[in-house]
């Protein structure tokens, strides 16, 4: 797994549009490409890695911040998660997701959240491995501007 750079956005672009094509979801490349290029050029808003096996990209992880009052300091959100079909269930999943950890661990990052569909037990899976937990909350959204899928 590497560090993405600005010459890796139509690549994560790519990568994008089959995680959302696998969810049915057809995806803005415009402004997929421009949320790429927002969050490589401000650490602030998170970090981007690409997901490799060998030396092929296969995949890539997005993990954007926060400040959250619950545990008084800055908390990640693991905001996309994708590794192309034919590199799954090779362990690729459980090591990017101990590199993140790991990252966040060294930046004092105090939690890390993900979103994970409720019929998709293959994620909950590789999360729940990694010691992500259920709370007892449920993910609500108001969409204020358009999402980069369309349905």
């Amino acid at each position: 797994m590497r560090t993405a750079l600005p010459i890796d956005i139509e690549q994560l672009v790519e990568l994008m549009a089959e995680f959302y094509a696998e969810a049915g979801y057809e995806l803005n490349r415009s402004h997929a490409a421009s949320s790429f290029a927002t969050l490589l050029a401000n650490k602030r808003f998170g970090y981007v890695w690409v997901i490799q096996s060998g030396d092929k990209d296969v995949g890539y992880i997005v993990l954007t911040l926060k400040y959250g009052m619950e545990y008084g300091g800055l908390m990640a959100y693991v905001d996309d998660f994708f590794i192309r079909s034919p590199f799954r269930n090779a362990g690729l999943g459980t090591a990017a997701l101990q590199v993140v950890c790991e990252f966040c661990k060294c930046h004092q990052i105090r939690a890390i959240s993900v979103e994970v569909g409720h019929k998709n037990e293959a994620a909950q899976t590789v999360y729940r491995r990694a010691g992500f937990v259920d709370v007892d909350r449920q993910f609500l959204t108001l969409a204020l501007a358009n999402p980069t899928h369309v349905v």
